[in-house]
């Protein structure tokens, strides 16, 4: 990596971020760089990731961001508008980030139960909250699968064949349902019981059944499949629960809905924790691993997982193939955000 530049400051600072979705006061090292520190920055593809930012640019209220959105509409020379509105900022220290990756699900589904669907897919219940809030106090996922306290509620939008595949479908927060008849039902994140999750993959570890290495999503499934009862147990050690909500006017070749409330561009599109890097954001990505990647992405999505400056999580698409690359992806390298300029020096210098 060539993260090393004469412009850096290094300051212990209290840093608040705002952009669309609100700000909060964290104390991080805010480091400032160069376009010459980032490897690979000449040879992007700069005009597809200005595509991507104008996306959601309009969604970004807070004043600086304002200014730089409007001048976005003026046609201007991508790479051009990218270094001469914003300096590039390192927030994770010298860190290495994790990187993961996640996709857009596309499972069967029918629309009443019968003996071969027999695993709901749930609404938010109303005393939950509004959608996209997470509360306390919402049932468990084994009081919602083992004891059914949600059953008779008309709460349910469709039903799956597999229990596992409702697990992950959570995880991702989104998905397409293929309904009998040919039709595809569009599903996005409504809302969350409140209860943290809790890793099965290290449960699996915990309980000797494999070594850490072993554990993948694809293990996973086969393992619960193969293993009814204790398959149940495994996913109600995870309390955690999502709800949909059906997306109607979402057209088939968009991406799902990120956190912004947008579709989602496959290779564009990361999720940050929003409390750390504004959402709608420029993201600069530097990852290693199997495939290395050198890429400008836009922060348009949230994760349960993805909290703090050293945890990003890449959008890969819709469907088995991109679930496939996605679950390959737990790699490492830098991160850094692309910030207006006035509020890139005001952060580094604590003000």
């Amino acid at each position: 990596m060539r993260l090393r530049s004469a412009l850096a400051l290094v300051l212990g600072a209290g840093l608040a971020f705002s952009g669309g979705s609100g700000s909060r006061a964290l104390a991080l090292e805010a480091e400032i760089l160069s376009f010459a520190d980032l490897d690979g920055w000449d040879d992007e593809d700069h005009a597809e990731a200005f595509a991507v930012f104008q996306s959601t640019c309009p969604d970004l209220t807070a004043p600086d961001w304002v200014v730089v959105c409007a001048f976005a509409t003026s046609n201007p020379e991508p790479r051009a508008f990218f270094e001469l509105f914003f300096r590039p900022v390192r927030l994770s220290g010298r860190q290495p980030v994790l990187f993961t990756g996640y996709f857009e699900p596309e499972l069967r589904a029918a629309s009443e139960p019968d003996k071969f669907y027999k695993y709901p897919v749930y609404r938010l219940p109303p005393e939950l909250g509004p959608e996209g809030s997470a509360v306390g106090n919402g049932p468990t996922r084994a009081e919602i699968d083992e004891q059914g306290v949600l059953d008779g509620r008309g709460l349910e939008i469709a039903w799956l064949r597999d229990p596992v595949d409702l697990y992950f479908l959570q995880i991702q927060g989104s998905g397409r349902l293929r309904m009998r008849g040919g039709s595809i039902l569009r599903l996005g994140y409504a809302g969350q019981n409140g209860h943290p999750r809790r890793s099965i993959a290290s449960e699996l570890v915990r309980q000797g059944v494999y070594e850490p290495h072993q554990v993948s999503g694809a293990v996973i499934r086969n393992w619960v499949r193969r293993n009814a009862e204790e398959g149940r147990e495994l996913l109600n050690h995870d309390p955690s629960y999502v709800f949909f909500r059906e997306l109607d006017a979402l057209p088939g070749d968009d991406g799902p809905l990120g956190a912004m409330n947008r579709p989602l561009t496959a290779g564009r599109s990361i999720a940050v924790d929003p409390q750390v890097y504004p959402l709608g954001a420029p993201i600069w990505v530097e990852k290693e691993g199997e495939t290395p990647k050198r890429r400008l992405m836009i922060a348009q999505d949230t994760g349960g997982a993805i909290r703090g400056p050293r945890r990003a999580d890449l959008f890969l698409g819709t469907g088995a193939e991109a679930g496939e690359k996605a679950a390959r992806i737990r790699d490492h390298g830098q991160m850094v955000a692309l910030l207006p300029i006035e509020q890139a020096y005001s952060y580094a210098l604590g003000y």
